[in-house]
């Protein structure tokens, strides 16, 4: 199983970056996906997730800024960060728990200056 995750960047504060990530080695039309993060100093904290039938769920701390999306043909989770706020600079993961597993990516770090 492999998580590549993208798209990450500097930006300024109300700005917005679109992450994304492929998932290969698993039937990935099948399994939910999630997106976590983790700041410095803090524990890595989930922001999003989406199912199968492309239902998501969201962190509380979104407030509707971040949509979760998937395309099952090609493999891939976006994740769209929008109004992004200094407290969103942190590294970005993709996630998945297959056959009772958890699989990383390897981060993509997002860095909003105000």
């Amino acid at each position: 199983v492999q998580l590549q995750a993208s798209g990450g960047g500097l930006v300024q504060a109300g700005e917005s970056l679109r992450l994304s990530c492929k998932v290969t080695g698993i039937n990935f039309s099948i399994n939910t996906i999630d997106w976590y993060r983790q700041a410095p100093g803090k524990q890595r904290e989930m922001v999003a997730e989406i199912s199968s039938a492309h239902h998501a769920n969201y962190a509380p701390f979104v407030n509707g800024r971040f949509t979760i999306s998937r395309d099952n043909v090609r493999r891939w989770v976006y994740l769209q960060l929008n109004d992004l706020e200094p407290e969103d600079t942190a590294v970005y993961y993709c996630h998945v728990l297959f056959r009772s597993n958890d699989f990383w990516g390897r981060g993509t770090l997002v860095t909003v200056s105000s």
